[in-house]
């Protein structure tokens, strides 16, 4: 397995033991309950198209700032208020990869998705989640590029 962020891990090896849909479910609520959206010194609405996870049915979007220890922060926003699967993915991301290693967070496979929602999620769910994923590798991929420029 790559050598993902710690936390992100932690969550995967969590996960791991969640055996049930039910459990699954409210595992992931839990998690969603917590999302914080992107706080307004770093964005408002409307947002910058840019920003938008293309492919997302709940409307995410992501931000990336850069932090003085060459890591990132990242920020999210949900605009669906239905959209608690975006929102747990959100709240998991940037929990693990806010002021990761760049090179770990750039080797995050969206695949991991499915751990956390089950192989049943629909295929608009997927791919809008797998994308939220893509989103947060590429800005950390971009830094690593600019760096060895």
């Amino acid at each position: 397995m790559a050598d993902y962020p710690p936390i992100l891990q932690e969550y995967l090896d969590d996960f791991g033991f969640v055996t049930s849909r039910e459990e699954r479910v409210d595992f992931l609520i839990a998690i969603a309950d917590e999302f914080q959206p992107v706080p307004e010194s770093v964005a408002t609405k409307p947002y910058d198209e840019a920003q938008r996870v293309i492919g997302c049915e709940s409307e995410a979007f992501v931000w990336a700032l850069d932090r003085e220890d060459g890591t990132l922060d990242f920020y999210f926003d949900v605009l669906n208020p239905q959209g608690l699967s975006a929102m747990a993915m959100s709240a998991i991301l940037d929990r693990s990869c806010s002021g990761a290693p760049l090179e770990q967070v750039a080797a995050v496979n969206g695949e991991f998705v499915f751990t956390f929602f089950g192989k049943d999620i629909s295929m608009g769910k997927g791919r809008g989640l797998t994308e939220l994923v893509n989103a947060v590798v590429y800005q950390a991929r971009q830094r690593l590029k600019s760096a060895q420029i």
